[in-house]
């Protein structure tokens, strides 16, 4: 029952996600005149619309994002009239003609002067930004609620001390004959502890995830200091090389420093702004970095969908895979308070993607508007420079054919990332 109340409240709440996107075009488009006649979430059939004022809102029959529909999106020929076609021939020259006599159907006499191609470029360029980066605050305002509202389970503690140096892959309890102790077991690190010093740098209750980098990273004699029932106790250990299981990537190994504790949760700290500004940079980083991935990863999950091969556990999710994520959270026995916090981080990691995804440079992309508006504005003023006339607007029609292939790409991978996600979905529990 809980995975199902989860996989809907993620699901909404990605909705909700589209629609704030859609509401930063929408609010600065109406702030510099220009007509909006919709905004829907979601594409195809119509569920449930409701018209307030000049703008008809509603809800589509395919989830799969949103809009806002602009008049006067594709500015008309150079020479020709609103409704005029151009004198140019090419294979594509009849798209690009059906694009802007439908653009200039959609403008009324009395509208002429709402169309978006007539905003200077710097305004177009905030319009079309709006949007993403709507996205963006609504991610640093989930982390905010996570880390400044929450906080973080401290996480410092000794829950365990390892008996003998054995290798990850090993997955034993078992120490083997001839196994040397533990860096911490032979310093006398116990239960119970909490490292409160690591090579002469405070550690703080929340840094757990910091501190294993940091003894991964170290090596020989290390001065520690723990806090035992509150007496700060000084240690040496002595790191050793050994397989290590992956910080950031499930299934996989890595070689690093050893001490051989077993690190806590403990009640929740609270963080200041700078951890939310770290944990934004870092996530913007991954994310980026899993964007332009993205078409090596289309194989794998090829593979996954259809072949019956393994899923990728640390490769793209679709909506259906991201809900299933959220059900998942939900279902597990663990504190609420833990739960929640995962919960709004996967969303707030779902946003800093929409944010990212949405900045590329190619259309129907946000970032397909954003580029041509830049280049009209250099073009303009290059113009004036010289003493030339203004070049007008940059025809993004031309643009049409790449839009028509974005979208045909966007439809085929969106459909081999649901049924990946049905029929192999990851799993994170």
């Amino acid at each position: 029952m809980m995975t199902v109340i989860g996989i809907v409240l993620f699901f909404v709440g990605i909705l909700l996600s589209v629609a704030w996107h859609e509401l930063g075009h929408f609010t600065t488009a109406r702030w510099f005149g220009i007509k909006v006649p919709e905004f829907f979430v979601g594409f195809g059939r119509t569920i449930w619309s409701r018209k307030v004022g000049e703008t008809e809102f509603g809800l589509k029959a395919i989830p799969l994002g949103g809009y806002i529909r602009m008049i006067g999106m594709i500015p008309p020929a150079k020479g020709e009239g609103t409704l005029g076609r151009s004198r140019r021939t090419g294979p594509f020259q009849g798209l690009i003609d059906d694009a802007r006599q439908q653009s200039a159907l959609d403008v009324l006499p009395e509208d002429q002067h709402r169309q978006f191609y007539l905003r200077a470029p710097w305004k177009r360029i905030v319009v079309m930004f709006a949007g993403p980066f709507m996205n963006l605050i609504l991610a640093v305002a989930l982390f905010a609620i996570v880390l400044m509202g929450i906080g973080v389970p401290s996480d410092t503690t000794v829950g365990s001390v390892s008996a003998c140096v054995v290798p990850a892959s090993a997955e034993t309890e078992t120490c083997p004959p001839g196994a040397p102790l533990t860096p911490a077991a032979a310093a006398g690190v116990q239960p119970g502890d909490r490292i409160a010093s690591f090579a002469g740098k405070t550690i703080g209750e929340a840094e757990g995830t910091e501190l294993r980098e940091t003894i991964r990273g170290s090596s020989g004699s290390v001065p520690i200091v723990v806090d035992r029932g509150g007496s700060l106790v000084p240690l040496t250990v002595t790191l050793v090389p050994n397989q290590l299981r992956s910080l950031t990537e499930r299934g996989v190994f890595e070689q690093g420093s050893f001490l051989g504790v077993g690190l806590v949760r403990g009640a929740y700290v609270r963080q200041d702004a700078g951890a939310v500004a770290d944990q934004i940079g870092a996530i913007l980083a991954r994310t980026g970095s899993a964007i332009v991935a993205l078409p090596s990863r289309a194989p794998a999950l090829f593979g996954s969908a259809f072949l019956g091969e393994e899923r990728d556990q640390n490769g793209p999710l679709g909506i259906v895979g991201a809900s299933r994520i959220g059900g998942e959270i939900l279902a597990q026995e663990a504190p609420v308070l833990d739960e929640i916090a995962f919960f709004l981080q996967l969303l707030a990691g779902v946003n800093i993607s929409l944010f990212l995804f949405n900045l590329l440079p190619i259309p129907p992309l946000d970032g397909g508007q954003i580029f041509p508006a830049m280049w009209e504005s250099v073009k303009r003023r290059i113009a004036r420079l010289r003493g030339r006339p203004d070049p007008g607007p940059v025809d993004v029609a031309k643009l049409m054919p790449v839009s028509y292939v974005v979208a045909l790409v966007f439809i085929a991978w969106s459909g081999v990332l649901l049924i990946a996600d049905v029929v192999n979905p990851v799993r994170l529990f």
